[in-house]
């Protein structure tokens, strides 16, 4: 069977003893074609998603001039606000990040080896004027890691292997989570004539094992990439959080389930908003492929690596990659970056 769209999955029931074979069946397929899934009856409050997001929202809405504030104050490019331009400086996307940890102090008490906790040594932002922000975005990250977890589950129940093959033991997890604004595009462009004529997030997957997402918006600008190169939209489904399988999962399985390849296009009349939890094993965890997935007569192509050696340097090769000279220079000498967006 060829996967042509996103599977709507109610989770409990795909967990449960009395699931339907073609339910079971589709969860495979999505996950061995396209590494994504739409999920509802997935146990986080409706509440808590909107209770965070409109919160969280306010923030983004603010004018430009108040959100500066919110940058790091050391330039760090996954804390704080930040906005993204084209090469036209016209803006495509406004981020708001947060780490899994406020301090080194914080990471140590949650159970962090001490020599990991440098990592946490930037701080998180948060508005002053909302002091209860930070708690409730703890409990929405810790509820989207609930929903990894059993979409794992789900994972290895579908393909036939024990839950217990997937080394999620070993807490703290590493995570990071961000909320994305993607404006209206507004700009003429003769050449427009596709979606790929405007993307405002490049096509990619990610490097997690799983990423849990909620999006909002009022067109179906997320799409996903099926093994024919073609891309289908992620419709917007009420309630619904979507799975992304990252490149680590693919690696744990010895290729066998694929990494959702995404973008998102632009459009719509309203911005579009969306939260993604990054969810890794422990940075102690060897990435390799698990022993269920490997025939002993033809080995793996994947080659074992730390998690901790694959993020302890992920900013500098970010920043050596992505970053602009003057982002560069700020991260350097440890003061705010704001990106200059065009006057017109």
């Amino acid at each position: 069977m060829t996967v042509t769209r996103i599977p709507v999955i109610d989770l409990e029931l795909a967990l449960s003893d009395d699931a339907p074979a073609e339910l079971i069946a589709s969860v495979r397929d999505s996950a061995e074609q396209i590494g994504i899934l739409q999920v509802v009856n997935h146990g986080v409050p409706a509440e808590l998603i909107d209770e965070f997001h409109d919160r969280i929202g306010r923030i983004l809405d603010l004018p430009r001039e108040e959100k500066k504030a919110l940058a790091s104050p050391t330039g760090h490019p996954y804390r704080g606000w930040r906005q993204w331009p084209d090469d036209f400086g016209r803006l495509e996307l406004e981020r708001f990040s947060i780490s899994r940890f406020g301090t080194p102090e914080e990471a140590v008490a949650a159970g962090l080896p001490a020599e990991h906790a440098g990592l946490y040594a930037h701080a998180n932002v948060w508005p002053q004027d909302d002091p209860g922000l930070e708690e409730l975005a703890k409990r929405y990250h810790d509820a989207s890691v609930g929903v990894a977890e059993k979409t794992l589950a789900l994972y290895a129940k579908v393909i036939g292997v024990p839950a217990s093959v997937f080394p999620i033991e070993g807490r703290p997890y590493y995570t990071s989570f961000v909320v994305n604004n993607y404006p209206t595009w507004t700009y003429a462009d003769d050449a427009a004539t596709a979606d790929e004529d405007k993307l405002l997030l490049l096509e990619h997957a990610d490097g997690s094992a799983l990423t849990v997402l909620h999006q909002r918006g009022d067109y179906e600008g997320l799409q996903g990439q099926t093994p024919d190169g073609s891309w289908v939209p992620v419709p917007i489904v009420p309630g619904a959080l979507q799975v992304f399988s990252g490149s680590l999962l693919t690696r744990w399985t010895n290729g066998r389930l694929r990494p959702g390849r995404h973008r998102v296009v632009a459009g719509g009349t309203v911005t579009r908003r969306s939260t993604a939890v990054f969810w890794h094993p422990s940075l102690d965890t060897v990435i390799e492929p698990l022993q269920p997935f490997v025939d002993p007569a033809e080995g793996s192509d994947y080659e074992p690596s730390l998690l901790w050696d694959e993020i302890k340097d992920n900013v500098e090769e970010y920043l050596q990659v992505f970053g602009r000279p003057e982002q560069v220079a700020a991260w350097r000498e440890g003061r705010p970056y704001v990106a200059d967006l065009a006057e017109a």
